[in-house]
């Protein structure tokens, strides 16, 4: 019996749900009983009768899945971190609510939103707070709720979505350590400085580079990337936006996309090994952490649980459930 097999296998003895992000190797894809974005996947692995979970991404994406599902066994193949989520943790979320404050921002006056990509101790302090937690396929109408509130919205992690929603509404932003204090204590919209280092490979020379090579190309691109590529662009959306965007298009449209390399190789794959859709850089735009998932770490970490020897599993305190469940059950209604 092969490696697959063996996975197959332990799944049905198991009673086992398989789910991947995007990114995630073609060989994991493949295997896995459901694949998408954070939202997707978070929404599915939390509402499946499965109570084993077999979650192949990174770390902070199993946390959402064991927040919104307690009673479900959570375990990761890897459990590997996301860079952007690592930049943010509770005490960097509390010295940050302490400086507005310092600058006469009071706290009933700030709405945090904290970007999924981000811990379960993050989204825990952004509920306990009534905040929310969005993804980049509902961040712009959980984003236009916040609007409505009146407050100044604290937007975490990512400074470059929360840019790209800022601009998008015509409100005014500032990241926070970046730009002075004046500049904060007059923006509609506080960013914390992280980023994604996969969707920063990304420039605006490198989309002149294919508009020069090819008149009517489509530049499509990922809203983690800088607002100036954002703006740039003919497309932004999420991972899934994306694959419907590029999927819709006519056959013998040129486009290029800005995400990482995975899904650009498998978006390619799906519409008849077409030859041309790009990826937008000239390097290789590869997530690190979500390629450290391989079928041998699947298969590993399912017959360790089988044999009551569990590792990687995904373990909260009640309190941090409690308080980040808020957030994210916000989330889930408001999209």
């Amino acid at each position: 019996m092969d490696l697959k097999d063996k996975i197959k296998s332990l799944k049905s003895k198991l009673d086992a749900l398989i789910v991947a992000h995007y990114y995630q190797r073609d060989e994991v894809i493949e295997l896995a009983d459901f694949c998408g974005d954070s939202l997707e996947l978070a929404k599915k692995a939390s509402g499946a009768e499965n109570k084993l979970i077999v979650f192949c991404g990174v770390s902070f994406m199993g946390q959402s899945v064991k927040i919104l599902s307690p009673n479900k066994n959570v375990i990761m193949p890897r459990l590997a971190c996301c860079s952007m989520a690592r930049m943010i943790d509770s005490s960097y979320f509390d010295t940050s609510i302490k400086k507005l404050k310092s600058l006469g921002i009071k706290e009933y006056n700030i709405f945090p939103m904290t970007y999924i990509n981000s811990n379960a101790d993050v989204k825990a302090k952004v509920g306990a707070m009534g905040g929310v937690v969005c993804t980049s396929s509902n961040a712009k109408k959980i984003f236009d709720y916040a609007l409505n509130l009146n407050k100044k919205i604290f937007f975490m992690p990512d400074r470059c979505l929360g840019v790209n929603l800022a601009i998008d509404s015509g409100r005014r932003s500032s990241i926070l350590g970046v730009s002075s204090d004046d500049e904060v204590k007059n923006s509609d919209v506080i960013c914390y400085d992280g980023f994604c280092s996969v969707h920063q490979l990304f420039s605006v020379s490198d989309i002149e580079f294919y508009r020069e090579k090819y008149k009517d190309i489509i530049i499509v691109v990922h809203p983690e990337c800088d607002p100036s590529v954002v703006k740039a662009a003919d497309f932004s959306g999420s991972t899934s936006q994306i694959i419907s965007f590029v999927s819709n298009l006519d056959e013998d449209v040129k486009v290029a996309v800005g995400t990482e390399f995975n899904l650009v190789n498998r978006l390619t794959k799906r519409n008849g090994n077409r030859d041309n859709i790009f990826v937008l850089s000239s390097s290789k735009p590869e997530c690190p952490t979500m390629n450290e998932t391989s079928l041998q770490d699947v298969y590993d970490v399912m017959e360790a649980f089988d044999n009551g020897m569990p590792y990687n599993e995904i373990e909260l305190t009640s309190n941090c459930i409690e308080d980040a469940k808020k957030a994210l059950n916000k989330m889930l209604e408001l999209s």
